[in-house]
């Protein structure tokens, strides 16, 4: 099983942004052409990036910037921009949603699976506070 690619390509995104940004003007269709994914799915990217107070972005073919330090920006703050969910309810593990409640497995799997999957979730962000875009930017 495969999560989305939201965290992965909004990553590739910023490193376009920082590595292209002071000699191009990096647009949807730039980063595209990088990331080889639609420009349309890359503006919905750049969107939740801005609300996020990461990039900034200019319609039209104004580009995208970065409004902070690169040593600031770590993966976890790209994540939390890009999922779908609150603080409280992100998570990468999502539950079938109609378990048999008669079923002593269906009623029990809640119980029995969400503190081993939230002790994940939390080192899964821990692990991703660590490293910076900077860090990574340094790596290409």
């Amino acid at each position: 099983m495969k999560l989305n690619t939201n965290l992965t390509v909004a990553i590739h995104t910023i490193l376009c942004i920082a590595y292209f940004g002071e000699t191009n003007k990096v647009t949807s269709d730039f980063i595209a052409a990088s990331t080889g994914m639609n420009p349309v799915i890359i503006r919905k990217i750049l969107g939740k990036l801005q609300s996020a107070s990461i990039v900034e972005t200019k319609a039209g073919v104004g580009g995208s910037t970065i409004t902070n330090k690169l040593e600031d920006i770590s993966l976890l703050d790209i994540y939390k921009a890009v999922s779908e969910e609150d603080d409280e309810n992100r998570s990468v593990f999502n539950f079938h949603l109609d378990p048999n409640p008669k079923c002593p497995v269906g009623k029990k799997i809640h119980q029995i699976l969400d503190t081993p999957l939230s002790n994940a979730q939390k080192a899964l962000e821990e692990e991703l506070s660590k490293t910076s875009v900077k860090e990574l930017l340094e790596k290409i």
